[in-house]
């Protein structure tokens, strides 16, 4: 099966900008907001929010980094090795409204995964939730709060992010199970 293309990078573009737009007025302004993108298209995401957010606001919002591997419910049952990333959150999140961002929301694992590894590092106000693709299947009660595009998927396929800066183009496109990484 060829990919189907389901947004370009100027769909990428406006899904964002809504985003950070319906970020900011959930919250009333930036005030005590720390985004933190989860490993790895994540962080990307969450670094072109903030410079919406920057751009709207003229504030820089602190943006850390969240790698979750070492807190995923899978790890007795992976075959080969893992490798971990760095986190880097810059700021202390204690009573900080902290908006995780993914770029795909299947099972809801990552995202609990990510709760758990958020904990350790400070008791959050709020943890919301942006992605850039709702794909359902959802396995744990998981509803993120700014979503992109809701692209309903059978579980024969993968929605595939691609992002300039780690696949040298922006666009997102279904595939068949298999026939690329996981996303």
């Amino acid at each position: 099966m060829p990919d189907k293309l389901v947004m370009t990078a100027e769909d990428i573009r406006r899904a964002l900008t809504r985003i950070a737009h319906e970020i900011l007025e959930r919250n009333r302004g930036a005030e005590d907001l720390v985004l933190v993108g989860i490993r790895t298209r994540g962080v990307f995401l969450a670094r072109r929010l903030a410079a919406l957010i920057a751009r709207f606001e003229q504030t820089e919002l602190p943006t850390g980094t969240l790698d979750i591997g070492l807190y995923r419910d899978d790890l007795a049952t992976r075959h080969g090795s893992l490798a971990l990333g760095r986190t880097d959150i810059p700021v202390d999140i204690g009573n900080q409204r902290v908006v995780l961002v993914d770029d795909v929301l299947f099972t809801g694992r990552t995202v609990r995964a990510a709760m758990d590894a958020l904990t350790d590092f400070g008791r959050p106000r709020s943890i919301q939730l942006a992605v850039l693709v709702d794909r359902g299947h959802r396995e744990l009660p998981i509803r993120p709060d700014y979503v992109g595009k809701n692209l309903p998927t059978s579980l024969s396929e993968e929605v595939q992010v691609r992002l300039m800066e780690v696949d040298g183009r922006d666009e997102v496109a279904i595939v068949a199970a298999g026939e690329g990484r996981e996303a």
